[in-house]
């Protein structure tokens, strides 16, 4: 069986359930896409917590240099970071008992995805929370 088979399941149920929204690798540029779906979210009616070391506030929310820095509890962690980076997010989610992994489209991580599923984590891989939020709710 692949992790495959447990991703991506539930996610109307995660958008309806989860309101606080954690965003590492939120950029503060509004050309980048990032920038994009956190403010869409945000105007959603979301709670957003940034994560990124490089800004201080991000959309007028103050952004936070780590995950472990942004007030608990955790909810959804939504990872717009490269591949090779996600493990240590995932790791941290876990430790910080987020609900929910979600790597934005093009970021896929089968042994991150897996880890967070045998914690008890909800994972959503390789899909734009944005498009998914538009398409379910």
């Amino acid at each position: 069986m692949s992790v495959w088979d447990n991703v991506n399941t539930n996610i109307e149920e995660i958008l309806q359930k989860y309101t606080r929204l954690a965003v590492v690798g939120v950029s503060a540029n509004p050309g980048k896409i990032s920038y994009g779906v956190t403010r869409y979210m945000m105007q959603a009616g979301y709670e957003i917590f940034p994560v990124n070391p490089n800004y201080g506030e991000v959309l007028g929310r103050t952004c936070y240099p780590a995950l472990a820095e942004v007030p608990l509890p955790l909810e959804i962690v939504n990872i717009f970071r490269r591949a090779e980076d996600v493990l240590p997010v995932v790791e941290e989610a876990i430790r910080l008992k987020a609900k929910v992994i979600w790597m934005q489209l093009g970021i896929f991580h089968e042994a991150a995805a897996q880890k967070a599923l045998e914690a008890g984590l909800d994972v959503v891989m390789d899909a734009c929370i944005k498009v998914e939020h538009s398409l379910h709710i």
